[in-house]
This record gives structure tokens, sequence and C-alpha cells, in this order.
């Protein structure tokens, strides 16, 4: 699913080339997908909490395949477009859902590393499309589409043959149905979450297109580096949850990444405006860093809100930060075209420093993992 929804930039040559178009059309092209997943997150997971996890993910998958298949034969960018739309919305069904899995099979102890290797498949995904998708459109496009497909029905046959729903909640174990949005803790999370995926998607989407038109690399010598950087970025993720785990807490972690990711932003603009080789450096620093904060913002908003909440504070999660990835390719191309890289990236640094200050860590932490989750509200989720 990552493959498609957050691996198109991977594609943004050969859509500008295929259609002629500017820099900011293709980043609504490159939106699409999770324009899709933006309008389905919450539909997929009231249907995950009735049906259960392995059947929405397995149904998910099956459509997306046949919206990518469909893909493949259009050649109207509205019809294009279209089509990407619905296979996001369709993939939605693995956010919603496969972090559930992992809420109900794992313990509060472990649930930092086991969400870190969950969330991994957001970078290997878009590695996987730089490795992938620049080569196949080589032969057209609508070519590009096919492999997605496939992988997406291969994976939905994996998934109906080998998850195992876990334990639903009981009535005595699942938590308080108080809201925990009458308190601003929740509503921080989701925002410094929001904010950070900007720096993120900044990097994501344009990194590929900077080396071939910017630096004069042969695209398939970039996608190579792309995917180097984003199976860095994986390792980064299952590091910085086991890193949550050892010292208790997924905020402040969340704060401190917060600030690098602000730093390599700045790097970036300066390496643009100096015509500094290290840019490139700069750019493959901020694919590792500007990823690992996805997982511990995603992991406290469950522990926060308790099994009661988790539900639709992780469906609240994911849409707050689907909406940052929508709009960040293309108000972000339109900077830069009308202005500059080094200018982009700037203002894209204002948003990590934004969620530094967000980012609600009390000054002393408190007992048991996750700086603002209670005990209780652990044991509660491991139902």
């Amino acid at each position: 699913m990552c493959c498609y929804v957050y691996g198109l930039p991977m594609l943004v040559p050969a859509i500008r080339h295929t259609y002629g178009i500017s820099l900011a059309r293709a980043g609504v092209v490159v939106a699409s997908p999770g324009l899709g997943v933006l309008f389905t997150l919450f539909a997929w997971g009231y249907a995950a909490d009735r049906w259960g996890e392995r059947l929405v993910i397995t149904v998910g998958l099956a459509g997306a395949a046949i919206f990518l298949t469909a893909a493949c034969f259009v050649h109207g960018l509205t019809a294009l477009c279209a089509l990407l739309a619905l296979a996001g919305a369709a993939g939605a069904s693995v956010n919603s859902a496969s972090g559930r899995v992992v809420l109900g099979w794992f313990e509060a102890h472990e649930r930092g590393f086991a969400m870190g290797v969950r969330q991994t498949a957001q970078p290997l995904g878009v590695g996987l499309a730089a490795l992938t998708l620049p080569a196949l459109a080589r032969h057209g496009l609508s070519t590009a589409f096919v492999f997605p497909a496939a992988l997406c029905a291969a994976v939905a046959v994996l998934v109906f043959a080998l998850v195992t729903n876990p334990p639903r909640p009981t009535a005595n174990t699942s938590g308080s149905t108080r809201s925990p949005y009458r308190t601003p803790q929740l509503w921080r999370v989701h925002g410094s979450s929001m904010l950070l995926v900007v720096p993120q998607f900044a990097v994501s989407a344009f990194v590929l297109e900077y080396l071939v038109n910017q630096r004069h690399w042969e695209v398939l010598a970039a996608g190579r580096l792309v995917f180097a950087m984003q199976v860095a970025g994986a390792a980064g993720r299952v590091g910085a949850g086991a890193w949550s785990d050892r010292v208790g807490s997924r905020l402040r972690p969340m704060r401190q990444i917060a600030v690098a990711s602000a730093l390599t932003m700045v790097a970036i603009a300066i390496g643009d405006a100096r015509h500094a080789a290290f840019v490139v450096v700069a750019f493959a620093v901020g694919a590792v860093v500007t990823v690992t904060d996805n997982g511990l913002g995603f992991t406290a908003a469950a522990e926060i809100a308790g099994s009661a909440w988790a539900g639709r504070a992780l469906g609240a999660q994911n849409t707050a930060q689907n909406i940052a990835a929508i709009l960040t390719p293309p108000l972000l191309g339109v900077l830069i075209e009308s202005t500059s890289y080094s200018t982009g990236f700037l203002v894209a640094a204002i948003f990590p420093v934004i969620a530094i200050v967000l980012t609600p860590v009390p000054r002393r932490p408190r007992h048991g993992v996750g700086s603002l989750v209670e005990p209780s509200e652990v044991e509660h989720l491991q139902a």
C-alpha cells in the first residue's frame, strides 16, 4: 500500500514528461492516493472494530489492486487521479486496521519496538517504489502501476492466510468511556504529528526530482540512492520505537526528533542556496530523521486515548497526518517553482519548530510507558 500511496513521487519525472505538466500539477497527482486515504480512514476503522482486522485489510488491498490495474489502461490525467484516489481509499484499510493488530497483540513495554517495525512499511514502501517505479516507467507510465497492483493482490492473499485477529476487549477491560479529548494532550499529539509530516513529505516528494533536475543525476541512480535512504529510514523507525520503550516515553524522543528535523531542513536549504555537494547528504539524513517520529506519535495517541477510544484516536491521528501529506507536495511545489528549493525548505523548517513547542512533554515523566499515559490505561490496551 505504501509503495503507491507514498511512493508515487518517484514517478514525478515520468508524470511531467508524459503529460507535460508543471511541478505543482504533478504534486496534485502525487497527492491523489492520500486524498482517497483521508476520506475512508474512519470507515475502515469502524469496519475493523465490527468485523475484525484480517477481513478489512484483505478486502481493502484487493480493492486497491483492482483500481491500480484499471489505472494501467487510462490516458487522461483526471481519470488517472480518480483511480489513484480510489486505490488510496481502498488501501487505507491497512492504516486503520494494522495498528490495532499491534496494539492488541503486544504489551506496553514492547509496543514501541513492535509499532516501529510496523511503521517501517512506509519508508520501505517508498524505497521499493524508488527502486522499481522509475525503471518500469521507462516502458510507459501505465506500466509502472502494474507492480503495486500485483503487490497489493499478493499481500491481500497473505493477510487472509496468515493474520489472526487479536482478542476483542471485554466490558471490564475496555477502559474508561470518558473522552480523552476533554484535555489538550491528545489534541497536541495530533497537531505535532501533523506538523512533522511536512518535512517528511518535503523530502520524499522532491528528493528524486531534485537529484535529477537540479543535480543532473541519472534517474535510475537517483532511485537507487532514494531506496538506500528509505531502508535507513525504516531502521530509524525501529530504533525510535525501541528508544521510546527504553526511556519510558514516546513524546520526549518525538520532541528531540522534531529538533533534528528542523535542523535538517535548514541544512538542505543552505546546501541548495550554495549549490554545495553536501545537500545530497542533507537529503539523505532528512530521509531518515523525518520519518522516525511517526510511530511514536501513533503509539502515544492510542495509549493516551485508552482502549475505549483507541480506534477513534488512531483514525484522527491518521487523518491529521494525511491532510498534511496531501497538502505538502502541491503547495510546496508551487512555492519552489515561484522561488527556489532553498526557500521552500526554509519554510518547511518552520513546521517542526512549531512541533517542538506543541509536543506535550511533561516536566517530570510519569510512571509507565508513554510520558502521558497512566499505568491503568496501558493495562487496558493489552486487552
